[in-house]
């Protein structure tokens, strides 16, 4: 299976993308980066290679268009697959062919895969991710140091994008990132209409990388010690507005609107009470709120944040 990478930068730590890339190059035939107008973009392009194929973007157009470039680039490679990295995610040496064998596998009996995962893991040596399942109100985390001997792919109701490797076949069917979310719930929105269409994802236990989620990650106790990543107030506009436009939307199951309805209240409670700026967490929350309810998408500035409007 011919699999391009496409790779996502912004202001990105070259450093890190470097140990990326050379770990990727090894694995896939091309690397596809689109590069969303990053300051040090010159430093990005240094990187270039026989493998490492450039796109530069000349502004911030969000995640959603710089992969719809990068599919659209991968096309023109004959790519039967994409992977799909940010760019602080470091996969292992065998992650790439680990994923193609789980995803071949799957095709070969017939399923309808829209997507295999990586697990990954924070900095922190007990941040161990795991993959969601919608429950009767919460979301339902499956690790793989619970699964079964032997066990290895864990069926999941939506995937993060980093990580992912999709079949050309399936955004053939399920067509591609709804560019108007600009960021956040991008991956969300995409697996929801995957999964209205007759499409199930899985997460690979054997498919490893380094991720972090967030501009940093807390480490806080509640009933269990949890790592929560932390980002600026700007982020918290597009994760309540971006929610609430998919709450409207006819592929979204009521299931996931409820667990996602108490997923933004644990947000909310966090971050606006117990971790600083939390007036300009609190703002940023409900202008998306409000926004979503008044149906605005793209990357929209509001003219009474300052907080948004120095961040974005």
């Amino acid at each position: 299976m011919k699999v391009c990478a496409i790779v996502v930068t912004y202001n990105p730590n070259i450093d890190v993308l470097a140990r990326m890339l050379a770990s990727l190059s090894l694995q896939v035939p091309h690397i596809v980066i689109v590069d969303n107008g990053s300051s040090n973009k010159a430093a990005v392009f240094a990187l270039a290679s026989d493998v490492i194929h450039m796109h530069p973007l000349e502004r911030n157009f969000g995640i959603a268009r710089a992969h719809n470039q990068g599919i659209e680039r991968a096309r023109e490679l004959d790519a039967q697959a994409v992977l799909l990295m940010d760019q602080d995610s470091v996969p292992a040496h065998d992650m790439v062919q680990n994923l193609t064998n789980s995803l071949s596998t799957l095709m070969a009996k017939g399923e309808r895969v829209s997507a295999v995962g990586a697990c990954y893991f924070g900095t922190e040596e007990d941040n161990e991710s795991f993959f969601v399942r919608f429950g009767l109100l919460r979301f339902k985390r499956q690790y793989c140091s619970e699964c079964e001997i032997g066990e290895t792919l864990v069926p999941a109701d939506f995937l993060i994008s980093s990580g992912s490797l999709i079949p050309m076949s399936t955004i053939d069917g399920v067509g591609e990132m709804d560019e108007r979310l600009f960021i956040d719930h991008v991956d969300t929105d995409w697996f929801l209409r995957a999964a209205h269409s007759g499409f199930q994802a899985y997460g690979d236990c054997r498919a490893l990388m380094e991720h972090g989620l967030g501009e940093r990650t807390l480490k806080i106790w509640i009933g269990r010690t949890r790592h929560v990543p932390q980002h600026r107030p700007f982020r918290y506009y597009y994760i309540y507005r971006n929610s609430v436009l998919l709450y409207r939307r006819s592929y979204a199951p009521l299931k996931w609107v409820i667990n996602d309805v108490w997923r933004l209240v644990g947000i909310g409670l966090l971050y606006t009470i117990f971790c600083a700026p939390r007036y300009q967490n609190f703002k940023m929350m409900l202008a998306g709120i409000r926004d979503g309810f008044l149906g605005k998408t793209g990357r929209e500035i509001i003219a009474t944040s300052v907080a948004l409007k120095a961040e974005s």
